[in-house]
C-alpha cells in the first residue's frame, strides 16, 4: 500500500478524524477486541508515551473490531474506532488468522496481559467476541500527503510497532 487514500473516521466518542491528517502524520492501528490481554499491554505502553508521540507530530487512531458501546467504557487520550464488521480492516487488508496465538512472543503477552487482567489493571473481554479472538495486528504511518510512509502487517498477535519504533519510522519519513 503506497497511498491510503481520504478517509473520514467516526471515533466512539463521536469525532470524525480526517486520514490523511493536513498537519500531522497518523498512525493507523489496527487491534484486535476491546480487553484483548496482548492489546492492552501494547496500548499501555502508547498511553504512558502518548505526549512523546503527539510532540512527535503523531496523531493516534486504533481501530478495534469491537462494539462502539464496549470501546466507550474505555478512557483512551487518542481516537478510537469501532469496526466490528472488519470493513476497514478488510480495506487495509489486515487479517485474522490461528497463526495469531501461536508464536512464543505472544505466549508471554498473554500471560503477562492475562496476569494484568486477573490483578484488575486491565478490563476482561467479553466472553465472545463477534470479530473472533483470532485477529492480527498491523501499523501504517501516513504522511499528511497520503503516502504510507511504513506499515506492519503483524504475524502473530503481539506482533506491533513498539514506540520507538514508531518513532523512528516517524523521523526517517520527515527526512524523506
Amino acid at each position: 500500500m503506497h497511498e491510503a487514500g481520504e478517509h473520514t473516521f467516526s471515533t466512539v466518542s463521536g469525532e470524525h478524524v480526517r486520514v490523511p491528517d493536513a498537519e500531522l502524520l497518523v498512525h493507523l492501528q489496527f487491534r484486535r477486541f476491546a480487553g484483548c490481554p496482548v492489546c492492552n499491554l501494547h496500548l499501555h505502553s502508547v498511553v504512558q508515551r502518548h505526549d512523546e508521540i503527539t510532540a512527535a507530530g503523531i496523531r493516534e487512531v486504533v481501530f478495534f473490531h469491537s462494539p462502539a458501546d464496549e470501546l466507550r467504557t474505555y478512557d483512551f487520550p487518542f481516537a478510537v474506532v469501532a469496526d466490528p464488521d472488519k470493513r476497514h480492516y478488510r480495506e487495509f487488508g489486515v487479517e485474522s488468522s490461528r497463526r495469531a496465538l501461536l508464536h512464543p512472543r505472544t505466549w508471554s503477552a498473554i500471560v503477562r496481559g492475562s496476569a494484568l487482567t486477573l490483578a484488575g489493571t486491565y478490563r476482561r473481554p467479553a466472553t465472545t467476541q463477534d470479530g473472533g479472538r483470532l485477529g492480527l495486528p498491523a501499523d501504517f504511518l501516513i504522511a499528511p500527503d497520503g503516502r504510507v510512509l511504513a506499515a506492519r502487517y503483524g504475524t502473530h498477535a503481539s506482533d506491533q510497532w513498539s514506540v520507538d519504533e514508531l518513532l523512528a519510522h516517524a523521523r526517517a519519513g520527515a527526512h524523506r
